[in-house]
Formats: structure tokens, C-alpha cells, sequence
């Protein structure tokens, strides 16, 4: 295991990831907010907007628009970085120096991946909330306290834990297709933008992919 690249990797999926992140959580809370705020008065459940809201968030949207702009950020430089030192040789250059280019650019990134999307879809899910108190503030005259009384009132451990769960897999898909995508790179410097295009298309279809299939199992397991 090369220890120092996947910290190398974890660090540069998280720092450069993590501002597109806040911002498009920030954005979707606040968004969200304003925008069921009319249908819900339209019922008269006004003081059930935060619960309806955060669980919406925490439970579908922040961990998939977050598994998305990681596909189209991480995923598409994975895919370049590797697809672009297939063309030039570099990974063969490698194999002949004695380093096993699996366990230095496949490994390594994989687990970066896998381990750092769940911390920025955390991440996402908490300032997303922050944005929806704005957004109900706009609407109605609620204090923090209050708010976050409304939050856990419905949003429960079940709630959390599926969504976590599958941003580990988010993760590890997206890198694997990045991988993939940059090993098999060919037609020299046209392919490397091929690859990269094709592991986001790739990427963004497997994550739906995989979101189905855990709602699928969250509903199961919710059932019995």
C-alpha cells in the first residue's frame, strides 16, 4: 500500500472538491427551502418544513448532487491524469522501474475516493441545512433552536445511515470508473479527452444505478 500517495490523493479529492461542494450544498437547502414552502401552505403545514425539507435532504438529494459534481470533478480527472500518462508511456515506464502502477495510481485512488465522498456528502448534508434555515427564515421568523428541535424531530439514525452508506459506493465507483476510463486510454492525446467524458457519463449513469438499488434495499429493510 502506498500509504503517502493515498494521503496525496485524499487530501487533493478533498481540498479541491470541498468549495463546489459547500456552495452547491448551501445553494440546494436554501433552493429547496423557498420552493416547498408554497406547497406546504397550501396545506397549512407550514411548521413541518423543516422536518420535510431536512429529511429530503439528508435522505436523496445532497448525497446524489454530491456524487454527481464528484463524478464530473474527480471522476473526469482521474480519468485525464491517468489517460494522459497511458498515452505518454509514463504507466509502462513505471512497470519496467520495478513500481507496481496498480498499487500506486489505482489503489491509492480508489480509496481516496471511496473515503472522501462520504466526508464531503457530511459535509454537504450539514450546510445544506444551514442554507434551508435561511430559507425558512425568509418565509417565517424561526430560531435556531427551534429549527433544529423541528430537524430531529423526523430526522432519525435510519435516515442517515442508508445515505452514508451508499456514498462509500458513490465513491469507490467513481474512482474504479475513472481508473478504468484512464487505463484504457488509446488513439494518444484524443483519447484522453474521450476517457475523461466517457468516466463522467459512466460515473453519473452507475451512480443512479446504485441509488436505485439502495432505496430498493432501505425500503425492504424498512418494511420488515
Amino acid at each position: 500500500m502506498e500509504w503517502a500517495e493515498w494521503m496525496n490523493q485524499s487530501f487533493r479529492i478533498g481540498n479541491l472538491t470541498l468549495p463546489l461542494v459547500a456552495i452547491t450544498g448551501f445553494i440546494m437547502g436554501l433552493v429547496i427551502t423557498i420552493q416547498s414552502y408554497p406547497s406546504m401552505a397550501a396545506f397549512g403545514a407550514e411548521s413541518w418544513l423543516p422536518s420535510v425539507v431536512s429529511v429530503s435532504l439528508v435522505r436523496e438529494i445532497v448525497p446524489v448532487i454530491t456524487a454527481l459534481i464528484c463524478a464530473g470533478k474527480i471522476g473526469s480527472g482521474i480519468g485525464a491524469e491517468l489517460g494522459s500518462m497511458k498515452v505518454t508511456e509514463q504507466i509502462d515506464a513505471m512497470e519496467v522501474s520495478g513500481t507496481n502502477p496498480y498499487n500506486y495510481l489505482v489503489v491509492t485512488r480508489v480509496l481516496a475516493t471511496t473515503l472522501m465522498v462520504p466526508m464531503l456528502v457530511v459535509v454537504s448534508d450539514t450546510i445544506a441545512l444551514y442554507g434551508a434555515f435561511l430559507g425558512v427564515n425568509l418565509k417565517q421568523d424561526v430560531s435556531f433552536s427551534l429549527y433544529t428541535h423541528q430537524i430531529f424531530l423526523k430526522l432519525t439514525f435510519n435516515d442517515v445511515l442508508p445515505s452514508v452508506v451508499k456514498s462509500f459506493f458513490f465513491g469507490f465507483a467513481i474512482g474504479a470508473i475513472g481508473c478504468y476510463k484512464g487505463f484504457t486510454t488509446r488513439n494518444g492525446t484524443q483519447g484522453v479527452g474521450v476517457s475523461a467524458n466517457s468516466a463522467v457519463v459512466l460515473s453519473t449513469f452507475v451512480v443512479f444505478l446504485i441509488d436505485l438499488i439502495a432505496a430498493q434495499l432501505a425500503d425492504i429493510f424498512s418494511i420488515t
